[in-house]
C-alpha cells in the first residue's frame, strides 16, 4: 500500500472504529441507531467534547492538562451561586474563572520551567480547594425557574434537537477555525511537531503555550457551566470522573500525545467513541466503576497506537 494511501486511512481510522462501534451497539439493541436515541447521546457526549476541545490545543504541542475536571467543577459552582444574582452574565464570568486557572497552569509551566503535568496537577489542587471554599463544602441548587430564565439557550430544544448539540457544535466550528486560520492554532501544530525548530524560526513559544492553556481552562469552565445548568447545581466534585475520559477522547481521536498530530475534529470524533463504548457496557452490565478500568486500557492502547516514538527514543 502507498505512503499516502497509509496516511490518508490512519486519518480516518477514529470515523471507521466510531461507526464500527455504533454498529455493534446496533446488534446487541436495534433501538440504538433511533434518531431520538442517537440525539441523546451526542447529546450528552457535548459535555466531555467542551471538556476536552481546548485541551487538545495543549496535548497538540505535545503538553497535557489534568486540571480540567477540577475547573470544570469550580465553574459550575460559580455559576450555581451567582446565576440568581447576575443572571446569564455569571456564564462568562465562570468561563474567566476557567481561563484564569488555565493561564495559571501555562504561566507556571514556562515561568518556572516545569512538566506542564505537574503545574496543572498544582493548579487542580488550588481549584478544587477554591471550590470548596466558594461553595461552602456543598452544592448549590439551582432552581428550575431560574435556569429556565437564563439557561434555557443550553439545556432546551431548538428544531427538535437539544440544544447542547446546537452549542457543542458552535464552538467545535469556533475551534476549528482557531486552529485552522489562527496563528495559535498553526503554531500549536508547529510546536508539537518541533518545537526547538519553532523557536528557531522567531515564534514566540512561551507566549503560545499560554494561550493554549487558556483555551483549556476557558472551554473546561465552559463544560462546567454546561453541566450545571444540566443537572440544576453546582458541586466541587461534580466533574471528578471526567478527566481520564476526556484524555481518553483526544487520544483515541487521533491525537497524539508527542504532539503535532491531531484535531479538534478528531476529539469530537473520540468523544463519540468514549460515549458509545460506554453506552456498550452499560447494555451488556458493566459496572460504572469497571468502566473505568475500560477506560484506562482504551487510553494505554491509543497514546500506544499515536504515539511518535522517533520524538522519546528513550522512554522514563
Amino acid at each position: 500500500m502507498p505512503a499516502k494511501w497509509k496516511t490518508e486511512l490512519v486519518r480516518f481510522i477514529p470515523l471507521i472504529t466510531l461507526l464500527g462501534l455504533v454498529a455493534l451497539v446496533a446488534t446487541i439493541e436495534p433501538s440504538f441507531v433511533r434518531f431520538s436515541t442517537l440525539t441523546v447521546l451526542v447529546s450528552d457526549t457535548m459535555t466531555l467534547f467542551l471538556m476536552a476541545s481546548g485541551a487538545t490545543f495543549v496535548i497538540l504541542m505535545g503538553g497535557i492538562d489534568l486540571s480540567v475536571q477540577a475547573v470544570a467543577s469550580m465553574t459550575s459552582v460559580v455559576v450555581a451561586a451567582l446565576l440568581p444574582e447576575l443572571g446569564v452574565l455569571a456564564v462568562p464570568v465562570a468561563v474567566a474563572a476557567g481561563l484564569i486557572a488555565g493561564a495559571a497552569g501555562g504561566i507556571s509551566h514556562t515561568l518556572l520551567r516545569i512538566p506542564s503535568f505537574i503545574s496543572t496537577l498544582a493548579v487542580s489542587g488550588v481549584v478544587t480547594t477554591a471550590a470548596f471554599l466558594f461553595s461552602n463544602e456543598r452544592s448549590i441548587n439551582i432552581s428550575g425557574e431560574t435556569r429556565d430564565a437564563h439557561l434555557a439557550w443550553m439545556v432546551g430544544e431548538f428544531a427538535g434537537v437539544q440544544a447542547e448539540i446546537w452549542v457543542g457544535l458552535i464552538l467545535l466550528l469556533v475551534l476549528l477555525f482557531v486552529q485552522i486560520w489562527t496563528p495559535i492554532g498553526r503554531f500549536c501544530r508547529i510546536i508539537g511537531a518541533g518545537e526547538q525548530a519553532a523557536i528557531a524560526s522567531g515564534i514566540r513559544v512561551d507566549r503560545i503555550k499560554v494561550y493554549a492553556f487558556m483555551l483549556s481552562g476557558a472551554t473546561a469552565g465552559f463544560a462546567g457551566v454546561m453541566m450545571a445548568a444540566r443537572l440544576g447545581s453546582g458541586s466541587p466534585t461534580l466533574a471528578n470522573e471526567f478527566l481520564l475520559p476526556s484524555i481518553a477522547a483526544i487520544i483515541v481521536g487521533g491525537t497524539a500525545l508527542t504532539g503535532g498530530v491531531g484535531s479538534v475534529w478528531r476529539t469530537f470524533i473520540g468523544a463519540l467513541i468514549i460515549a458509545v463504548v460506554r453506552i456498550g457496557m452499560t447494555f451488556v452490565g458493566v459496572s460504572v466503576f469497571a468502566q473505568q478500568i475500560v477506560f484506562g486500557l482504551v487510553l494505554v492502547l491509543a497514546v500506544a497506537v499515536t504515539i511518535d516514538r522517533s520524538k522519546i527514543l528513550i522512554v522514563k
